[in-house]
Order: structure tokens, then C-alpha cells, then sequence
């Protein structure tokens, strides 16, 4: 049988992802309690694996203790002390090579009603289970086809595939329609203003293991999407260094190579949003 008759159709392929988008934990999960609030989850056993001096120093006491879910992780701290606390516990994570790569930025921290109660760098944010924002931007030519990026060959996630025209995250100094502007400039060089027709799409949900942590980690993010129109005359240019190249697309090869799986998990349900799926 030839590859062309082995590659899955766009739906085929869709229903895979919108599986691997949506799975339970690898292994048992505890919740994580700051300042006696839930912000994340921890895989059992996983604070054993490093040092607490560096918390004791500081005076934060990390323990296990009953919670209404379960036994779970308590990391004391202030309300105040919140962020000082969360991140003193990441640094500890990655001195122990337990955490992604450390990019020496912010995410915000949020207790279950969503309100922000800290923040805790990037790197940790899998292994701890603290959910994320991301944003993505899907921009279309005049006639139609669709702007896409390839991925740098040296980007930490996913190096080399495909994605939409800009994807990233939604750091704690920004609102959503800052992380969609900065983000926009950085990976494309464009400035949202100048861009025609812009409009929330909608959101695309994550829940699944992740490779962090020697495969500790979890996943919990939403993705809120943008269209716009890129108008003619204006291309898109990376000015941050982590995009391989652009490209312009017709739909119909776009399904194609998704289906195929050239796009990332998260630019492929995003495009799905996008094409009406």
C-alpha cells in the first residue's frame, strides 16, 4: 500500500487529537497547596526526589498533609510570599534537573476560581501542574491561504514542525490582547494594528502528560486563538530568532499536511477551530 493511501484523512486525524489533547495523568497525581490554595499537581513521590534545604532557608515548609482532595503537597508561605516561595521550590526543581528549560520568565499562578495568587517561572509550570495561557494567531492571505511558520531547530518543544503563523504564552505581565500583540511582533514581525479583521476564534483546551520532570510533568493549558488578515504587500518576519521560516498555504494542502502530522498538536486544533471543525 502506497503512503499516500496509508495517510490519515483531516478527520482521522482530528479525532486522534482531540484524544491526545484530553488524557488522564500518566501516573497518580497529588494536588499542590500554596499558601493553602490549590495551584497545580505534583506526580507521587516526585518531591522526594530533591533537596529542601534551599526551601527550609528561606523558612518554607513543604510537607504532605490531608487535603479535602486527598493527600496532597502543602508548601507554606504567605499570601505575600507566594511567589517567593513557588520560586524558590523551581529553583530547586531545576538544580535537580527536574524541570523543562528555565526561561527565565513569569507565568502567573491561579487558585481554582482563576484569580491570580502568584507567579513561578516558566520551566516549572509542567512538573508543578499550574495551568497556563497560551495565544495563537491565525493569519490569512487576501486570497485565502494561510500564513504558517516552521518551528527553529533549536527550539527546546517541538523543534522543526510546523505551526500557525505566531503561538505562545500568555506570561504574567501580560492581558491577553498584550500577549497577542508582543507575541505577534517577536515571531512575526507584525504589528496587530496594521493587521485587518482581527477577531477572537475561540479555545482550544489541554489536559495530558508531558515529558518534564523525566516524564512527571502535566499539561493544563488553554489556548485562546485569533484570526486576521495579513494585508497585501505585508509578510511576516521573525524577529526573535525561533522561526525556521514562513510559508503561505492553500486550505486544502493545509489539511494535508496536518493530517500528516507537520503541525504541531496545538496548531493543528487551532487550524481545526479555524476551518470549522
Amino acid at each position: 500500500m502506497s503512503a499516500a493511501a496509508q495517510a490519515p484523512t483531516f478527520d482521522q486525524w482530528l479525532a486522534g487529537a482531540r484524544q491526545a489533547a484530553q488524557q488522564p495523568p500518566a501516573q497518580p497525581r497529588q494536588p499542590l497547596v500554596v499558601a493553602g490554595q490549590v495551584v497545580g499537581s505534583v506526580a507521587q513521590g516526585f518531591f522526594n526526589r530533591i533537596s529542601l534545604q534551599r526551601l527550609m532557608d528561606k523558612r518554607y515548609q513543604l510537607s504532605e498533609a490531608e487535603h479535602s482532595q486527598g493527600l496532597a503537597w502543602h508548601l507554606q508561605a504567605s499570601p505575600t510570599d507566594t511567589t517567593d516561595a513557588l520560586n524558590t521550590l523551581a529553583a530547586a526543581l531545576r538544580d535537580a534537573g527536574l524541570c523543562g528549560p528555565w526561561r527565565d520568565e513569569q507565568l502567573a499562578v491561579t487558585n481554582p476560581a482563576g484569580e491570580v495568587i502568584g507567579t513561578v517561572e516558566r520551566g516549572a509550570v509542567r512538573v508543578l501542574g499550574v495551568a497556563t495561557r497560551a495565544v495563537h494567531l491565525v493569519g490569512l492571505a487576501p486570497d485565502g491561504r494561510m500564513w504558517v511558520q516552521k518551528r527553529s531547530l533549536t527550539k527546546p518543544n517541538n523543534p522543526g514542525l510546523w505551526d500557525t503563523l505566531m503561538g505562545g504564552m500568555v506570561s504574567a505581565a501580560d492581558s491577553l490582547p498584550q500577549a497577542l500583540a508582543r507575541e505577534t511582533w517577536e515571531e512575526a514581525g507584525l504589528q496587530v494594528e496594521a493587521l485587518a479583521d482581527v477577531a477572537h476564534g475561540g479555545q482550544v483546551l489541554f489536559s495530558r502528560p508531558s515529558r518534564e520532570g523525566g516524564g512527571a510533568g502535566f499539561m493544563v493549558e488553554r489556548i485562546d486563538w485569533f484570526r486576521a488578515q495579513v494585508p497585501h504587500g505585508m509578510e511576516p518576519d521573525n524577529q526573535d530568532g525561533e522561526v525556521e521560516r514562513f510559508d503561505l498555504l492553500p486550505l486544502d494542502v493545509l489539511r494535508t499536511q496536518v493530517a500528516g502530522g507537520k503541525f504541531t498538536l496545538e496548531a493543528g486544533l487551532v487550524i481545526a477551530g479555524y476551518l470549522g471543525h
